[in-house]
């Protein structure tokens, strides 16, 4: 459900992208594809987060995140 959910938001970010496109131009619509794909990741960040912090787990910042996955 939750790659459907994925793959539905991007298949709407870039159809109206397209339609954003025609419209005002190609730069627009890169502007406006970012913006919608930016937002909907950072809501999902801020969920995974909160669903963290209630299991009692311990919240890491970005810097220390890019440590601990580093190879």
């Amino acid at each position: 459900m939750k790659g459907f959910k994925n793959k539905m938001v991007v298949f709407l970010a870039v159809t109206v992208g397209g339609m954003i496109g025609v419209v005002k131009g190609e730069e627009a619509k890169q502007k406006w594809v970012f913006r919608m794909k930016s937002k909907y990741e950072n809501r999902r960040l801020m969920a995974e987060r909160k669903s963290i912090a209630r299991k009692g787990g311990v919240l890491l910042d970005d810097i220390e995140l890019a440590s601990y996955h580093k190879n």
